[in-house]
């Protein structure tokens, strides 16, 4: 499998039961989507609400993914602060039949160059997965490191970077210090404007709510036929006038997609205090997708 085939990658996120036990049967019927529509998996995207779920039940989610034999490339989120606990974690997934992983900066301690190289190398040392490493300083409170990206770009398993700063100013600079190795935008809203200057594809949290929309989303704006990006900027914005996934999560289940909003604490479905914005993306989209058959 070529993972550079595939443009659009969805951060699956992880439905629960109000109990907090994971709803695998809703989790399976989220994956039969994304499979169809042709889109790359992310499970337990290493932000958001992986973090904060139990290593037995992050066994049992990749465990559930792998039983299902879908033909879509799994890939699995690596977070965290604890080198031990994440090497641990890393050597365990070595043991799956999974096709990649996500190395997040990591959190709270924001390390400087030295600190974030011996990381990321540590973890590339120790995997035998193509590794996409992940920007997002809003979460982690510090940006990737442009200087330990120069010196992993050539290591054997380095493959691509996920930018999710909301600039394409640093996309550009991730894009030169990886040698125009693939850089993948983070940001569904700004991805027409990535797609111009050079980005393979995207990392999408809307394509949980529209998969095969924005699987036709993507296709656009990378062959540069796309003219509805005030649209699909305003239908991602949506998705965050909460903290992720607490928006996406309660439009699947208002469509009964999942069987109920719950969120891991310390997120709470609750923090959405309206739903109307996202219900008229949900629409526009849906409308938009219809227009394009």
């Amino acid at each position: 499998m070529n993972l550079n085939d595939y443009k659009l990658w969805t951060a699956i996120v992880t439905p629960f039961n109000e109990d907090l036990t994971v709803d695998f049967q809703s989790f399976g019927n989220l994956l039969r989507e994304q499979n169809e529509a042709n889109n790359g998996i992310l499970v337990l995207g290493s932000t958001g609400e992986a973090l904060n779920i139990t290593l037995e039940d992050r066994k049992k989610i990749i465990d559930f993914t792998l039983k299902l034999k879908l033909e879509a490339p799994i890939m699995i989120g690596v977070g965290g602060h604890n080198i031990v606990d994440t090497k641990s974690w890393v050597k365990y997934l070595n043991t799956k039949n999974i096709d990649c992983v996500l190395f997040v900066t990591p959190i709270y301690a924001k390390p400087g160059n030295i600190g974030q190289y011996n990381w990321f190398k540590t973890l590339m040392d120790l995997t035998n997965r193509p590794v996409m490493l992940y920007n997002v300083p809003e979460r982690t409170g510090t940006s990737l490191s442009l200087e330990a990206v120069s010196k992993l770009k050539d290591h054997k398993n380095y493959w691509a970077i996920k930018e999710a700063s909301g600039s394409v100013e640093h996309f550009k600079e991730y894009l030169k210090a990886s040698d125009n190795k693939p850089v993948y935008c983070g940001d569904d809203g700004l991805f027409p404007d990535f797609a111009l200057n050079g980005s393979h594809g995207l990392i999408s949290v809307a394509a949980n709510v529209w998969p095969k929309e924005t699987h036709e989303y993507v296709s656009q704006c990378l062959n540069k036929n796309f003219d509805h990006k005030d649209l699909w900027q305003e239908a991602a914005k949506s998705l965050f006038i909460a903290s992720n996934p607490v928006p996406t999560k309660s439009i699947l289940a208002i469509e009964k997609r999942i069987k109920t909003n719950t969120m891991m604490p310390p997120l709470a479905s609750a923090d959405l205090e309206d739903i109307a914005p996202v219900d008229k993306a949900n629409n526009n989209i849906k409308q938009w997708f219809k227009e394009q058959r």
